[in-house]
Order: structure tokens, then sequence, then C-alpha cells
């Protein structure tokens, strides 16, 4: 039903030689940046629908709904690149220590009583293996914090 003196929202379709070059310009975006402009995309000519931008762009489609989120939001999404920011980890950056806790944790180690499988389990707390790790001689500068043993 049509009202008088309104017009119903008219979803403008790329031209072939048009998507070419959104697909291009998105290509050469990154994170943030690529996401904010695919949900302009997709609301420009998906009326905001990430299924139909998908098929006509082949962008995917959870990569527009989080564009569309930060878009709606104002929150952008951070990626795992900060999480990933080229730091070694603690068993790579000490492997002798890494060596000497595993030792540790083995000598504290116990079957599983059903013998089922084949995990075997230890009762080594973070505080008794750094205690273990200090009665070996190591130097407490290259210890890991308390909190990074519980998750080691």
């Amino acid at each position: 039903m049509v009202r008088f003196g309104s017009t119903p929202p008219v979803s403008m379709s790329p031209t072939p030689q048009q998507i070419a070059d959104l697909r291009l310009a998105a290509s050469q975006m990154t994170g943030a940046t690529r996401r904010a402009f695919q949900a302009e995309m997709t609301l420009k000519y998906c009326d905001g629908n990430a299924r139909r931008a998908e098929d006509i762009f082949g962008w995917g489609r959870q990569n527009i709904e989080v564009g569309l989120a930060e878009k709606r939001t104002g929150i952008v999404c951070l990626s795992l690149h900060a999480a990933f920011s080229g730091r070694r980890r603690w068993e790579d950056q000490y492997p002798e220590a890494a060596e000497t806790l595993v030792e540790l944790a083995l000598a504290h180690s116990q079957q599983d009583p059903t013998f089922r499988t084949t995990v075997s389990y230890t009762r080594l707390t973070a505080k008794t293996a750094m205690e273990g790790l200090r009665q070996q001689g190591l130097e407490a500068a290259i210890l890991p914090a308390p909190s990074t043993m519980a998750v080691l």
C-alpha cells in the first residue's frame, strides 16, 4: 500500500564495473577501515543486508555484520594483531627454564586413576612450581609472573 506524499526507498543496483571498483577498493584496506567501507557500501547498495552484499560483492558476511555493528554502536572491534604483537613467548625466550618446568611438572604428575585415557594430571600449583624453579637455581629475573605460571 502506497501512501500519498511518500515514496518507497529505491535500492540502487551497482553496475558490474562499480562492483569491480568496490571490490578493488576494499581489497586495498584492512581491519576497521575495510569493515567501515563494506558497511557503508552495504547500506548504500544492499539496504543494510549483509547476505545480499556477500552475494553481490563477494565479501565475507560476518565481516560485513561486524562493520554494520561498529557503525551502529560506534565501538570499533580490535583485531588479534594487538594480541600477537611479535613478542616471543616465555617458553621461547628461556627454553632451559621451560624444560626445567616440564620436568618439575612430570615429577608431580599422575595417571588417570581409571586408566581409560592416556591423560596424566598434575597437582602442581603455580606457587609450588615457582618455588621448585627457584630451588633449581633459576634466577628470579627470568621467572614468569605467578599469573603467567597459572596459565602455562
